[in-house]
């Protein structure tokens, strides 16, 4: 084994797990975090995500040690660090703003944590090497932070982290300050150096699509309630009410009543029931909302009978958008609004503005929800 993969099989070896159990903090008599529990495993990528304000960052920094909570524990692997101060807590955090030392280099960066822990100095330039191997960025070590790329300054703060070879890996939302393009390459990066490593990595932020893309498992969070713990694909097809629905993607809601029609239960719509799969259903009488993405739905002709298997619903086209892969369609339905994305081929034509239309519904494609 050489000596770049044997460093990093030691940074893996690290990596534990984050138990978290009935954490409330406050700031004054605003409380922030609201009975958090929740257990991250070792080797994990997992995400904080919500809205700005929802206690994602306060979350990260707890665990830090940057924050202190009333009540609850955080455990690192086996240990309370719950009073433990930061220095002691033996994780790493990447800041949004990099927080790199302007009169080093890159070097200097990326060595200044080993130097604080009076690691030997031969040992220092070898896990130095290492990091700036692991990011890319040896050809320009002895360059300063303000003559790299923002992204190249995202990798020295990556490497400066990971160099002294945490259990945990904190990140928060380290890409915001990149451009669009640049985000979806470091993202990309990000979960390239986090399996490489095998390291326990938590990360702050609010783009549903960065979280998707990169981490095993997220958190989705409102106003310090942990609202759902589960893989993208889970949140997104089965999420647990209307605020993980809406900000995993977008989300068609209906209001409506669970009842009996002449083919078993069914969600009443405004007077017009769709019948839903018996496990999927809450009591007779239950109020709540039908929920449904945009591409589980088939947009056919107004006067289209029902295919076999499938829920309809009659509607209007109120107005279309070209997204490129897919046309999205606006369709009144009642005093609702629904959006259907349907796959653009060369060949197809868009339907006019105004046409009567018949919406097919894969009942085993919805949810009902409350709140």
């Amino acid at each position: 084994m050489n000596q770049i993969s044997e460093l990093a099989r030691k940074a893996g070896t690290r990596s534990v797990g984050v138990h978290i159990a009935g954490v409330n903090l406050s700031y004054g008599k605003h409380h922030v975090l609201k009975d958090v529990s929740l257990d991250i495993q070792p080797g994990e990528f997992f995400a904080f995500l919500g809205p700005s304000g929802c206690g994602k960052t306060t979350l990260l920094r707890l665990i830090a040690g940057f924050n202190t909570a009333q009540s609850g524990v955080v455990k690192i692997g086996e240990e309370d660090v719950s009073r433990l101060p930061p220095w002691r807590r033996d994780v790493g955090m990447v800041f949004q703003s990099y927080a790199l030392w302007p009169h080093m280099s890159i070097r200097r960066n990326v060595a200044f944590g080993l130097e604080e822990r009076r690691v030997p100095r031969a040992e220092v330039a070898e896990r130095v090497e290492w990091a700036l191997e692991l990011v890319g960025l040896k050809h320009l070590a002895d360059r300063y932070p303000s003559q790299l790329s923002g992204g190249q300054q995202q990798r020295v703060a990556l490497a400066r982290t990971v160099v002294v070879q945490p259990k945990v890996l904190l990140l928060d939302e380290p890409l915001s300050n990149l451009d669009a393009k640049l985000r979806v390459q470091m993202r990309r990066e990000l979960r390239d150096l986090q399996q490489e490593l095998g390291l326990t990595t938590i990360f702050v932020t609010h783009d549903q699509e960065e979280a998707n893309t990169v981490c095993d498992r997220i958190a989705v969070m409102s106003d310090g309630v942990i609202q759902q713990v589960g893989t993208p694909m889970s949140l997104y097809d089965q999420p647990g009410n209307l605020f993980v629905a809406g900000f995993l993607g977008t989300a068609n809601v209906l209001s409506g009543k669970i009842g009996r029609d002449g083919n078993g239960r069914a969600v009443f719509l405004g007077g017009e029931g769709i019948t839903v799969p018996l496990a999927e259903t809450p009591p007779d009488g239950a109020e709540g909302s039908l929920m449904f993405r945009p591409q589980s739905v088939t947009l056919r002709p107004g006067d289209a009978p029902a295919s076999p298997g499938m829920a309809q619903l009659r509607g209007t086209v109120l107005h279309s958008e070209f997204l490129g892969a897919s046309i999205r369609y606006a369709v009144t339905v009642g005093q609702s609004q629904v959006q259907i994305d349907v796959p653009h081929h060369g060949d197809a034509e868009l339907i006019e503005n105004g046409s009567a239309v018949c919406l097919e519904l894969d009942t085993a494609k919805t949810r009902f929800l409350h709140g």
